[in-house]
């Protein structure tokens, strides 16, 4: 070892400049050919295996930093070699390799992470899960460590070092990154207690959210309302705050209606002679005994009933009920209860009001009329 590096000292520093210029083409070169020959071969035996990973893998930025890497690295190692005495620009020029090595090791790392979440993204288990705060929450911590390693190389201080006295100015480093660090916790406790997923509806007055979650980040959650307005709030208001998340209506069997309308209880009384004649001869009427004491309103509640389960858009297997509210002085409120088996906003509205209004139009022929307040011209109308 001692008389090769005798051998060394005794080039000319002409001679050394040149074999380390001719090192450092020789592995820029490696690396060129690795990015233009490896790669592709890579990527081919990773397309004809079952596996998807490899695929996020092989056509991420992972493996062209990987090669990125040989460069740097043999640098490294043959400059002490060749300058064994450890000129002032030999000293800058390690420094200037280290850091390189430390930005490309941070673009690796990042890349590593793209690639996980592009994987997580594409399974079923962990595609509807809000992890993208967190892997944007592993990109910060990458690149907060290769921030600390590039100052400690700048300095020359120990990693160590560092920590400690950016441990006496964490106060100021809270307060800076207070969105950000709530932003982490939110994201955590949303993802570990399955609170939001992208895709789902969301309601929250207080914010004007109303509408589908289209992405989670660490800082922001983007929603876009019904109305095609994007709203941004950070995690940790849906943390913080209640909202609606209508998911599970999304994942159950039917969508509910409850819609109720007001009789007036004047036209409530017992059935008449015809009446019962008419509404004895009724499909929906042939297990009821129908005789003086039998109440207009009871007949019209299993008739509306009846026809409810008589619907293919209605889900029979859920709750159908037909029901009266507290009475009022505004009538006798009379609900419809029941879950239509599309979840379809537009469609589940239009079976909503196709059944109110048929509803609405049986009440007649059972002698019912729907309680309305008076407008002036039903005042002139009677003047």
């Amino acid at each position: 070892m001692e008389q090769n590096t005798a051998e060394i000292l005794g080039m000319s520093i002409q001679a050394r400049i040149i074999v380390s210029c001719a090192v450092a083409a020789f592995a820029y070169l490696v690396d060129f050919l690795c990015c233009k020959l490896i790669i592709p071969l890579i990527r081919k035996v990773a397309d004809k295996t079952s596996f998807k990973w490899d695929n996020y893998i092989t056509d991420s930025r992972v493996l062209h930093n990987v090669f990125h890497l040989i460069p740097p690295v043999i640098l490294m190692v043959v400059l002490p070699m060749l300058f064994p005495d450890g000129g002032q620009w030999t000293v800058l020029l390690t420094k200037a390799l280290s850091i390189y090595i430390i930005v490309v090791s941070c673009s690796l790392g990042c890349a590593f992470v793209n690639s996980l979440y592009a994987i997580s993204s594409d399974s079923d288990v962990l595609r509807n899960k809000p992890m993208k705060g967190v892997y944007q929450m592993v990109k910060v911590v990458i690149v907060c460590v290769g921030a600390i390693l590039t100052v400690g190389v700048l300095i020359e201080k120990d990693f160590t070092t560092l920590l400690a006295g950016l441990g006496a100015s964490a106060a100021v480093l809270m307060l800076v990154f207070k969105d950000t660090i709530l932003g982490v916790v939110a994201g955590i406790q949303l993802s570990a207690h399955d609170m939001l997923r992208p895709g789902d509806w969301i309601m929250m007055d207080k914010n004007g959210i109303n509408g589908e979650v289209e992405e989670v980040t660490l800082n922001t959650v983007k929603v876009r309302n019904w109305d095609h307005a994007i709203v941004t709030v950070p995690p940790y208001v849906l943390v913080s705050d209640s909202f609606i998340n209508w998911r599970g209506m999304r994942e159950s069997a039917g969508r509910r209606v409850a819609r109720a309308f007001r009789i007036d209880m004047n036209s409530i009384r017992f059935c008449t002679e015809e009446e019962r004649s008419r509404f004895s001869g009724e499909e929906w009427a042939k297990d009821i005994v129908i005789d003086d004491h039998t109440v207009n309103l009871s007949l019209f509640r299993t008739a509306a009933e009846q026809y409810l389960r008589s619907r293919s858009d209605i889900n029979s297997d859920l709750m159908i009920l037909v029901r009266q509210l507290e009475p009022t002085a505004e009538g006798l409120p009379l609900q419809l209860y029941f879950f239509t088996r599309t979840k379809v906003w537009a469609e589940h509205e239009h079976i909503a009001s196709d059944i109110v209004e048929h509803i609405l139009a049986m009440m007649p022929a059972f002698g019912l009329k729907v309680f309305q307040r008076p407008s002036g011209l039903d005042l002139l109308s009677k003047s």
